[in-house]
């Protein structure tokens, strides 16, 4: 195998560990899924139980529904969930398929049962641990650096499995994610086999429209994507911003239809696909050329983020609207060097935006995203209008800009992260 199939095959590895199904936002589900393992360790429905969890897990928990339990939300509510109606198989689609008779015994069960949470010791970003208890017996799951990562499984304090801690990749999945960039995405993009890539993002074209769809049709969230098609009226641009933020609307709000997601976000998989899949359908190209720009827009937007982190006080709207952004710069036509400028453009833009946990605004900020994404194209597409290296935190290079970005989000909006936390905490 030569060094391009290395790489080509690498990508290929990298979407197929990314562009997965999720019922329901990922951090509630994550919570579910490792307290299935428990139960199923266990062997028996927890009488009381312990979540420890990172300040990103918790914030991310704290106002978002979990589907399929009638509207509660919260630690306590996906822990629940997922102790009595978990399907420890099923990863993040854990709690996919849950009855009325289940959906009623969650109510009950979270009425009588002791479901303490407390904040983890350690400065692990993403972490999350699961103690269930019956009788003499415990189990414990715990999660650590991407959603369905489980590290450690003990039984009455035996452990039955471990994993060694992942160190490359900032906690990504074993793969090399250091191999992407810029320019060997879009070579990639223009000159794979799409019958290799085809079947993730077919089903990412239609588990995130039907998803769309039905928040532009029905009363979800904030209303924002029908908002947007009220207010600001029905042209292509207002309407890949008005799709993306329609399936946030709905996800946010407890929806119990699937997303793809990506970078382990749905709603930033939303926001990498759906913009994209408008312009495609206003623009009349083929499905072919609608691949091959979804695989920009994926791959640029995971490309981002890995540096960033899964979690932080960067809202990763920005990342996956900027990866909207140069979708559609392919889908026109746009040579290599509109692209990357689209990159450094959007990001100069919309650097400061924070992420203050999972809930129905997100909606708004995921409109935001793709607008900036959207006039960072225009600058450089319509008179090559550009921001400078040396301008704020923009950097001669593309790769080199999206690094600093990720330094910014990962090391130096630590504190603000801690902030926000406490803020969204203290009592109102």
């Amino acid at each position: 195998m030569n060094q391009i199939d290395a790489v080509w095959a690498e990508y290929i590895s990298i979407l197929q560990a990314e562009l997965i199904p999720a019922t329901g936002c990922t951090e509630p589900i994550a919570i579910a899924y490792a307290a299935a393992k428990a139960r199923a360790v266990l062997g028996a429905l927890p009488e009381m139980a312990t979540v420890e969890a990172s300040g990103n897990i918790i914030k991310n928990v704290k106002s978002v529904v979990v589907p399929n339990t009638d509207h509660l939300r919260g630690i306590e509510a996906a822990t629940a969930a997922g102790f009595v109606a978990g399907d420890a198989d099923a990863e993040l689609q854990v709690i996919s398929k849950v009855t009325k008779e289940q959906q009623n015994k969650i109510h009950s069960y979270m009425q009588v049962t002791p479901i303490d949470v407390a904040p983890a010791k350690g400065d692990k970003v993403f972490f999350i641990s699961v103690i269930a208890k019956n009788g003499p017996d415990t189990a414990q799951v715990t999660i650590e650096d991407y959603h369905t990562n489980i590290t450690c499984i003990k039984k009455n304090g035996v452990v039955l499995f471990e994993k060694q801690e992942e160190q490359e990749n900032n906690g990504e999945p074993n793969l090399h994610y250091e191999w992407l960039s810029v320019e060997k995405i879009i070579d990639f993009a223009n000159r794979v086999d799409l019958s290799l890539v085809d079947e993730v993002l077919l089903r990412q074209i239609e588990y995130n429209t039907a998803i769309s769809e039905e928040g532009l049709k029905n009363n979800w969230g904030a209303r924002i994507g029908q908002t947007l098609l009220k207010a600001q009226g029905n042209d292509v641009r207002v309407r890949a911003k008005a799709a993306a933020a329609a399936g946030s609307d709905a996800r946010m709000s407890g929806c119990e239809m699937p997303v793809v997601i990506v970078s382990g976000s749905g709603n930033q998989g939303m926001t990498a696909s759906l913009p994209v899949i408008e312009y495609a359908k206003e623009l009349h190209v083929s499905q072919d050329k609608l691949l091959r720009a979804l695989l920009v827009s994926d791959l640029i937007t995971i490309h981002q983020k890995t540096s960033i982190g899964r979690l932080s006080a960067f809202c990763g709207a920005v990342s996956a609207g900027c990866g909207a952004a140069t979708g559609i710069a392919y889908l026109k036509g746009e040579s290599d060097q509109v692209i990357k400028h689209t990159i450094v453009n959007t990001l100069a833009i919309l650097s400061g935006m924070v992420c203050d946990g999972a809930k129905p605004s997100c909606a708004g900020k995921i409109a935001i995203a793709v607008e900036a994404g959207l006039l960072g194209y225009e600058m450089f597409a319509h008179g090559q209008n550009q921001f400078l290296s040396g301008e704020g935190i923009v950097k001669k290079g593309v790769d080199n800009t999206i690094a600093t970005v990720g330094r910014m989000a990962r090391e130096g909006m630590r504190d603000t992260d801690r902030e926000i936390l406490e803020i969204m905490t203290e009592k109102c």
